[in-house]
């Protein structure tokens, strides 16, 4: 029996090289998903190895989840909705207090087919990336109607890429 993954070697390679430069680091990562269901979580734990740099994932797809497992609040999902900068950064900032993690990805969207408006279409994904004792990041990303499986494997690549930037920037600043 051979040892498939479910996702591209190159995806696979990127982040086995994330891992690396946190375990050079020694830093940790936690993942936040809502509409990615694990997947990030499921990518990084895909490389053997990784559990000396994946701390958690927490999967919280339900509003109720992102409030009782990441301290979101209640009044800001009423106010801005689940998929906004706002709930990303507090899904962030939740995953590192709720954590021992040194870096955290959040990701909230609509993936589809249903449950997008005007305002938040199908394909709007809310990525966020903290430090701890650093600051939260935001990014929008807007894949549009492309598929579902296609805006979660697509929004999995957009957090590979904000935890690169996040140790980019850790780079620069030594």
């Amino acid at each position: 029996m051979t040892d498939a993954s479910i996702f591209d070697a190159g995806l696979t390679a990127r982040a086995a090289r994330v891992l690396e430069r946190c375990r050079a680091r020694k830093l940790k990562i936690v993942a936040a998903e809502s509409c990615t269901g694990g997947l990030v979580s499921a990518l990084l734990t895909e490389i053997a190895g990784s559990s000396d740099v994946f701390e958690r994932g927490f999967i919280v797809y339900s509003n109720i989840a992102k409030v009782q497992n990441l301290g979101v609040s209640e009044a800001v999902i009423d106010a801005c909705g689940a998929v906004s900068p706002e709930v990303a950064r507090a899904m962030a900032d939740g995953a590192l207090t709720h954590s021992g993690a040194d870096i955290s990805i959040a990701i909230t969207g609509v993936a589809g087919p249903g449950g997008g408006s005007p305002q938040k279409p199908v394909g709007l994904v809310q990525f966020a990336c903290g430090r701890r004792m650093g600051v939260i990041r935001n990014v929008e990303k807007r894949f549009g109607d492309i598929g579902r499986g296609a805006v979660r494997m697509a929004s999995v690549a957009a957090a590979l890429e904000m935890i690169e930037a996040a140790l980019d920037e850790l780079d620069a600043a030594t």
